[in-house]
């Protein structure tokens, strides 16, 4: 089944991830995360900016698993953590400097576990190009989020980042189960 554009979205284009990771990460909030096995609205994501945050995986340069986080923008980063969930990130910046956007919670599915889970995304999402062809993409309905109603916090599970460890990279809508005005 393919699901058709809804009637007040745009695509967001490769170009919206080829900025830097933390203006990426903010704007992310409030597009909407499609898939043939589901769609809904962005409410939290955590930033992963570059070789000098300890909790990026750039940080140990370019590996084989590493390899679509230096880029180009524009594509999926999906890698197995903990032997059993899949984390989806939308690689960003330019290319050659690795960071990405962990989506975290989507509509109902609160945790990026459990969305990736129930829409079925795993690594054969890695290195594809956001957009419908790939199957998963992001729609802009046109859903005003004003900064001032973005919660910056740290980011969850990093404690082995040290000094990176209560960097506030990760940004959510408050009452998140509920959307904000468009």
């Amino acid at each position: 089944m393919n699901r058709l554009l809804h009637t007040k979205s745009t695509i967001v284009p490769q170009d919206f991830f080829a900025r830097p990771v933390l203006h990426v990460a903010q704007d992310l909030l409030g597009k909407y995360l499609v898939s043939e096995s589901g769609e809904g609205m962005i409410t939290e994501v955590e930033a992963y900016d570059g070789p000098e945050d300890k909790a990026c995986h750039g940080r140990f340069g370019r590996t084989q698993r590493t390899a679509p986080m230096f880029g180009p923008a524009g594509h999926w980063y999906v890698y197995l953590v903990y032997g059993m969930y899949q984390m989806l990130n939308a690689v960003t910046d330019s290319e050659g400097y690795p960071a990405a956007v962990l989506v975290r919670s989507v509509g109902q599915w609160n945790g990026p576990g459990k969305l990736t889970k129930a829409w079925g995304i795993d690594e054969t999402f890695n290195a594809k190009r956001i957009q419908p062809s790939s199957g998963l993409w992001v729609e802009d309905r046109g859903t005003a989020v004003p900064s001032s109603s973005i919660q910056q916090l740290p980011r969850i599970g990093i404690d082995y980042a040290k000094e990176w460890k209560n960097v506030p990279y990760r940004f959510l809508l408050p009452h998140s189960n509920q959307s904000p005005q468009t």
